[in-house]
């Protein structure tokens, strides 16, 4: 006769939970042009948030200019919604989208 566990040692099977995969995916922290805020500002709050040297900090600003956008960075998505938090307290227009 087959012996049974007792019901604190019986394994229970829970059903299959789908996850959310959009929370690891890359995020991209993206600043938009705006016709307020100077080039040398927007390069001096890149360097100050960002921890970026001047060279990396002219090239994203000059792609903001350029073309309306500029990636800034890229990475976990709490990480992004911290950095796009602290470019709007300094009065930069930016938001986080996926990356593709």
């Amino acid at each position: 006769m087959p012996t049974i566990a007792p019901p604190e040692r019986r394994t229970k099977v829970l059903p299959q939970e789908k996850t959310d995969s959009t929370l690891s995916q890359p995020w991209q922290v993206v600043i938009h042009d705006d016709p307020v805020n100077l080039m040398s500002y927007v390069t001096l709050v890149i360097r100050k948030i960002f921890g970026y040297e001047e060279k990396e900090a002219e090239r994203i600003m000059m792609s903001v200019h350029k073309t309306g956008r500029g990636i800034a960075w890229t990475g976990a998505r709490e990480k992004a919604e911290h950095y796009a938090r602290e470019l709007q307290a300094h009065q930069l227009l930016a938001t986080i989208e996926k990356t593709n």
